[in-house]
């Protein structure tokens, strides 16, 4: 689907959430006035589903056609077992390029942890795709440790949560109001009259009532948005925020250095910062694999997917031509090209095409005569991806004065 219009239009909007406005007595003027309103959803918890809030905050923050697989409904609550039969479907689909586990942190910590190691497996397995990933409840600790060791290359954890400038959807009638602690009933009384003032201090107090919202769904928006605006080479950070009025919770420049690099896990967890003057924006660009030089940074490992897939699709014509080598020169020449234009828009590192890419094939060179024998044809392929500036490192030294 292409528009949030579509999304609701197949699946619905998002479920009403209930609401219990509680009062108090204003000791100054005697008069019961709205004291705080309370989410809860119809079990009496906090709203168990936020998918249409998630695909609204997808859109807003730049997200294009997308897939959506249903893990659940809104009769129970969400299951691990949803979640694996849809990315069991998910598998047989080639277009997706990323994988978002909305309201999977609604599982138990063992069941959403084990999940997102199935989506990394999944991802090294098609090599065609990547995970964005939430931390649940905020426990980096936990994430760390629940998500394993396997495929962190294909994945990147954002911290924390959102206040976003989304409303929730609620229903009226089925506002409750709770009187103020001395049984007055006036409370009551007066919400379902609509000309008094409780009344409009309580809708404007429902109306004042945020989405507090996962990071991934904003996430896959922008890599959209970057992905279309300047290329997946470019590190999705150091981008704003679209919808949100903040972070959950700030995070400093040394909490910022605990989660780039954790010195026991090792695995990396990117942050959503608020800077005075710039916003909410997005300041890390780090895979799981925190501690690997080569797969380190997400855009790196996404240009390798991106190419990977490229050169794989468009050299499907070779498929049963002759072994030989007009084949092989015709099959060079298609891959050549088309990373010259990476190299063009500056995907590659190198001042030259001859430093930025290689492309080798051939007897002697990627084959032996078994290999041809066997149907073989192997193509070698090497590229210098560009890795982005994470630290701007200045040094200063203090010139005295000359006589």
């Amino acid at each position: 689907m292409t528009t949030l219009l579509e999304y609701e239009t197949l699946f619905g909007g998002a479920k009403p959430t209930g609401y219990t406005v509680h009062t108090r007595v204003d000791p100054s003027s005697g008069l019961t006035v709205v004291d705080r309103v309370e989410a809860v959803d119809a079990d009496g918890g906090e709203p168990s589903y936020l998918m249409s809030y998630c695909m609204s905050h997808y859109f807003k923050n730049g997200g294009g056609p997308c897939y959506v697989i249903r893990a659940g409904d809104y009769t129970s609550a969400p299951a691990k077992a949803g979640y694996e039969a849809a990315l069991g479907l998910l598998e047989k689909e080639d277009e997706p390029t990323l994988i978002v586990l909305t309201d999977a942190v609604k599982l138990s910590a063992a069941d959403y942890h084990d999940v997102c190691q199935q989506v990394l497996a999944q991802c090294g397995k098609l090599k065609d795709r990547f995970g964005i990933f939430d931390v649940r409840g905020g426990d980096t600790g936990a994430f760390r440790e629940g998500v394993g060791t396997n495929k962190l290359m294909y994945g990147a954890a954002y911290y924390p949560y959102l206040r976003t400038t989304l409303n929730f959807a609620y229903d009226e009638t089925a506002v409750t109001v709770q009187p103020p602690d001395d049984g007055d009933a006036q409370a009551l009384s007066a919400l379902k009259d609509t000309e008094t003032a409780l009344y409009n201090s309580a809708k404007a107090a429902l109306l004042n009532e945020r989405v507090v919202l996962l990071p991934s769904a904003a996430m896959a928006g922008i890599y959209a948005r970057v992905d279309r605006q300047r290329g997946v080479w470019k590190a999705p950070a150091n981008v704003s925020v679209s919808a949100v009025i903040g972070p959950v919770s700030k995070t400093t420049n040394e909490a910022q250095e605990a989660l780039n690099v954790d010195p026991t896990a090792g695995k990396s967890i990117n942050a959503i910062r608020a800077f005075t003057g710039k916003g909410t924006l997005v300041w890390g660009s780090r895979t799981l694999a925190g501690n690997d030089n080569e797969w380190r940074y997400v855009p790196v490992r996404r240009l390798f997917i991106l190419i990977e897939e490229s050169i794989q699709k468009s050299t499907g014509f070779a498929v049963f031509e002759p072994n030989d080598a007009t084949t092989w020169l015709k099959v060079k020449g298609m891959i050549e090209a088309y990373l010259y234009s990476l190299w063009e828009r500056g995907a590659l590192a190198g001042p030259t095409p001859e430093s930025a890419y290689f492309v080798n094939v051939g007897l002697g060179k990627t084959m032996t005569s078994q290999d041809i024998l066997e149907g073989r044809m192997i193509v070698e392929v090497g590229v210098a991806a560009v890795r982005p500036a994470e630290f701007i490192i200045l040094r200063f030294s203090h010139k005295m004065q000359e006589a």
